[in-house]
């Protein structure tokens, strides 16, 4: 019994060490603001490269903030890799910031679309992948399509908004406070003018503080349909059906502006790209739960858009 349980303990030894890695991740300074992660398949033709670039605050690279940790953009990562295809994905400005305790109070929308255009150029120049192509999740939508230009093979957008950050806002006051949505749209129409104001109610302050009126303001004045309509590239457009922040019609605006879009709206997936069968309860709590797989669909549609 000994000599058995040894022999087995030896095989199950060899197997661990007989399983190769598949990738080889390396971590990059693209700038003084921007850090990220290349991660490239071992046994992968390497032709093609995916600029990952995250949602609305302060997201890192793998897609997590402080209370709110899924992993989604690391799971993208690692499923392209399982496809063959590159990816390199980045924390985004802020987050450096914070760790370093030195966060800039003029950030703006503009700084953010700096970065994405100082990702793409770092590896155009570096000349190593036929093919780069970006995908945006959220916010990164816009930006991504900001950034995309001639180097740029296709554009990906998850989840990602047709409308405006003021006519977003303007929508949500409209559906919780409605009283407040007079005060609001008076606001963003002195944001507009370039100025800033401390004229509004208490209630709106985590919305219109002075600290965040700059970023705003820059925000506001790209148009996510507008922009769609000037890329020539193809597009690839996702969007789930239980997304509680970006409706199916805004996916099918988007798509009907783009140029040469494709449209893929998977069934029960949400904004955080997972599968949810139940309540919305559910759906807010995935946000903070890693352990939850992407979407199947989603991974056929990203391998198979890019290859």
């Amino acid at each position: 019994m000994k000599l058995f349980l040894t022999i087995l303990f030896f095989a199950f030894t060899f197997q661990s060490f007989a399983q190769e890695p598949t990738t080889t991740q390396t971590e990059i300074e693209i700038s003084p603001f921007v850090d990220g992660s290349l991660l490239e398949p071992i046994n992968g033709s390497k032709n093609s490269l995916a600029i990952i670039i995250g949602d609305y605050g302060p997201t890192d690279r793998n897609g997590n903030q402080n209370f709110q940790k899924n992993n989604n953009l690391k799971k993208i990562a690692y499923v392209l890799a399982e496809n063959g295809i590159s990816s390199f994905r980045y924390d985004k400005r802020i987050v450096k910031q914070i760790l370093k305790g030195r966060v800039n109070a003029r950030l703006t929308f503009n700084d953010y679309i700096k970065d994405a255009k100082d990702v793409v150029n770092y590896f155009v120049k570096k000349e190593k992948y036929t093919s780069i192509y970006i995908i945006g999740h959220g916010q990164g939508s816009l930006i991504g399509m900001l950034a995309t230009d001639e180097n740029i093979a296709g554009f990906i957008s998850l989840g990602g908004s047709a409308k405006s950050i003021d006519e977003v806002i303007l929508e949500q006051i409209d559906q919780t406070a409605p009283s407040l949505k007079p005060d609001a749209v008076r606001v963003f129409n002195i944001l507009k003018t370039g100025k800033t104001t401390t004229d509004f109610p208490p209630a709106l302050s985590n919305i219109f503080s002075l600290d965040t009126q700059d970023f705003m303001a820059n925000w506001m004045q790209y148009h996510p349909v507008e922009v769609i309509k000037t890329l020539n590239q193809p597009v690839l457009i996702i969007n789930g059906t239980k997304d509680l922040q970006v409706s199916p019609e805004e996916a099918s605006q988007l798509h009907e502006a783009a140029k040469k879009g494709t449209l893929i709206n998977i069934t029960n997936m949400n904004h955080v790209l997972f599968i949810i069968e139940g309540s919305n309860l559910e759906n807010s709590k995935s946000y903070n739960e890693s352990f939850r797989p992407l979407a199947p669909e989603l991974i056929e549609a990203l391998s198979s858009f890019i290859k």
